[in-house]
């Protein structure tokens, strides 16, 4: 096929390197990477700003194509924010949707009016009239008739310009599910089983989300004169690799956009984790034309790659199973496989540490300390030491390391855990009313709340208005405060009992409820600075000298990434005081998945009891034993179960190695601010 330009990541912005035909041939069509999803979400949007702008100059008006979802709403945000604050108007815009769902009011709260109401609409001078967005409200007998005349408005208005485009974990645009054809049109289709899973979470339960959707076709979307879509997070990453470097199929709808004259992807650092260039760079060319160079991190990860592509374990590689499988140029920059093996092996071994905090009187052998400077400091060799534990939600503390926790807290340290949300949406309506009916029967028993001030009421009328509530609630409704509180009250005290069992002390257990969570509804507020506020006071109350936080990217409504954004907004507030300069900041993964190993800084290995306990600590989240398949999966096990397998095979991993050979491993990254 014929050269196309593509990009490599940059900290802030993509850098151009003209036509590279080594990557052309593993990628189908261009790609372009950003660092942060913010980054690429401002350079779209200014690329869709400079469009309406030059061709309202030219007397045109400009045709748009829009996606809804989590993805997107950056690039709403700063168009809102170019119209508001640089006076880019859109009064030549013309707009049509993708997508929407079957049966579906517009103004209910998962309404693809509503989203882009809420998000862009109400914000800018778009007239009304050049809105266009599938109707949810027809009755079936009128759906086709619809779809045929939205084909006719778009060509009526001279076809899309610009189509933004998202990308759902089956690979479909829009809602063009495995099996669309590259000349469907818009249309009335079911979706798929994943797709309704990841949409469980906007509407409160996988059973309230619709099984019918309207959606532009292949062909519709192809038909646009420019097409960009965008994808971010860990997520995304096995579906952009099939959708970039695999053949074109139906089964992955995006892979379409190859054979579009001017189609490309844009990306964060997470979603393009998988394609060849990232994931081994090395087979795809010269590393110096893609910016690289043979890094100790970069030399970590190819040895480890080599390992398992061989199925050997590091010690054992050879000089042959370097050449023969694309790293030549590894030996000549960095020597023989001997010295490279040991090399990495140690730095591998070097990991492994049953004292997470270290052990009195001992040095730590953590590279990643030493190499950020935090290593042989005097507070680093301070025992006990005061840590942090932050927990996006109730239970990530121990269901992502929950071992660690354990043996930090066995191990003397002066452990406080601060649970930054409520969680309280993750609970389901059933386990709120029994726990409302067990508070009634307190009170009838104990013959609590009988006698009453003027304006309070009874555990009684209260129980009663929250089932008078549930009787009538419609799918996806927002719950009324009353039982937004005994949800959250139903999180809280099952992360009391799961922080004493591994052994908090009470006054150490911190419920900050973060304002921008508390909306009683799946979108949350922006990061405002009531949040960090409210983190740098624990911070300064405690002052840790470590903290462990969710470094979880592949989160599909975006909380642990906000959680971790406070985090470091209060770091930076207190970056000044003499015990932030030394506290180490580790990251752990959340119940999606767990770092890589070339990527693993600090591997906590458990025995099998400390297994058990981290199981046991898990199961006092009763409220969450059915809420296994969490949005964003499929998978019918538990939480308990895919955190022991997913802290197993780490451990099977190291062992495949060549190293020790352990029940389980929780891994952690250090972060360097």
């Amino acid at each position: 096929m014929a050269e196309k330009p593509t990009a490599v990541v940059a900290p802030s912005a993509p850098i151009y390197t003209g036509p590279l035909p080594f990557v052309t041939t593993v990628e189908r069509l261009p790609v372009t990477v950003y660092d942060q999803p913010v980054d690429a979400s401002r350079a779209v949007a200014r690329e869709i700003a400079d469009l309406v702008t030059s061709r309202a100059l030219a007397g045109k008006q400009t045709v748009l194509g829009l996606a809804t979802g989590s993805t997107p709403v950056g690039v709403y945000d700063e168009l809102v924010r170019l119209h508001r604050e640089e006076g880019v108007s859109f009064k030549t815009v013309v707009t049509f949707n993708l997508d929407e769902y079957w049966p579906m009011q517009p103004d209910a709260l998962q309404s693809y009016h509503r989203f882009m109401r809420e998000h862009l609409f109400d914000h800018v001078d778009i007239p009304t009239a050049a809105i266009h967005i599938p109707d949810g409200t027809l009755p079936r007998a009128r759906v086709l008739e619809a779809c045929v005349a939205y084909e006719e408005a778009i060509r009526a208005a001279g076809g899309i310009d610009l189509q933004v485009l998202g990308i759902g974990r089956t690979g479909h645009i829009g809602f063009n599910e495995p099996g669309s054809t590259s000349e469907s049109r818009t249309r009335l289709i079911t979706l798929d089983s994943v797709t309704r899973a990841d949409a469980a979470a906007d509407f409160f339960g996988e059973w309230n989300v619709p099984r019918q959707a309207i959606t532009m076709g292949v062909g519709s979307i192809l038909d646009a004169r420019k097409v960009v879509l965008l994808a971010f997070g860990e997520h995304k990453a096995p579906i952009v690799r099939k959708a970039v470097e695999e053949a074109m199929c139906s089964q992955v709808s995006a892979s379409a956009l190859q054979h579009h004259a001017d189609a490309r992807f844009v990306l964060d650092q997470a979603a393009a984790a998988r394609l060849t260039r990232f994931e081994a760079p090395w087979l795809v060319g010269p590393l110096e034309a893609l910016g690289l160079e043979w890094s100790d991190a970069l030399t970590r990860k190819a040895v480890i790659w080599l390992a398992f592509t061989v199925g050997k374990p590091i010690l054992k590689l050879t000089d042959e199973d370097y050449n023969e499988h694309g790293l030549q140029d590894l030996l000549s920059a960095r020597g023989r496989a001997y010295d490279l093996n040991i090399e990495v092996f140690k730095a591998m071994q070097d990991t492994i540490t049953g004292w997470p905090a270290g052990k009195p009187g001992t040095p730590r052998k953590i590279r990643s300390l030493a190499a950020a400077g935090k290593g042989a400091t005097p507070r680093s060799q301070e025992h006990p030491k005061r840590i942090v534990v932050f927990s996006p939600h109730p239970d990530d503390d121990v269901i992502s390391m929950g071992g660690t926790f354990i043996r930090l807290c066995e191990q003397g340290h002066d452990v406080h855990v601060a649970y930054q949300t409520s969680g309280s949406i993750a609970v389901w309506d059933e386990s709120a009313d029994r726990h409302v009916d067990f508070v009634e029967e307190f009170c009838r028993v104990f013959d609590v709340g009988t006698i009453l001030s003027p304006g309070e009421h009874s555990a009684g009328e209260i129980a009663d208005k929250i089932r008078g509530f549930l009787r009538t609630k419609s799918g996806g409704a927002v719950d009324i405060p009353e039982l937004q509180a005994v949800k959250g009250l139903i999180r809280r005290t099952e992360a009391r009992a799961a922080a004493r069992y591994s052994g908090v002390k009470p006054e150490r257990i911190h419920f900050l409820d973060l304002p921008f969570y508390e909306t009683g509804r799946v979108r949350k507020k922006p990061l405002g600075p009531d949040d960090v506020a409210i983190t740098a006071r624990l911070l300064e109350q405690v002052r840790p000298h470590q903290i462990y936080a969710a470094g979880d990217l592949s989160d599909p409504h975006g909380t642990h990434r906000v959680c971790l954004a406070v985090i470091l907004a209060a770091l930076e507030q207190l970056a000044d005081r003499d015990w932030a300069r030394d506290c180490e900041l580790w990251l752990y993964r959340g119940a999606w998945q767990e770092w890589e190993p070339h990527e693993i800084e600090m591997a906590v290995p458990l025995s099998p009891h400390e297994v058990e306990r981290k199981r046991l600590a898990i199961f006092k989240h009763e409220s969450q034993k059915d809420s296994a398949v969490f949005p964003g999966s499929t998978d019918p096990r538990e939480f308990w179960q895919r955190a022991e397998d997913r802290n197993r095979d780490t451990a099977r991993l190291y062992d495949k190695l060549g190293l020790p050979e352990y029940e389980a491993i929780e891994g952690f990254v250090l972060h360097r601010g």
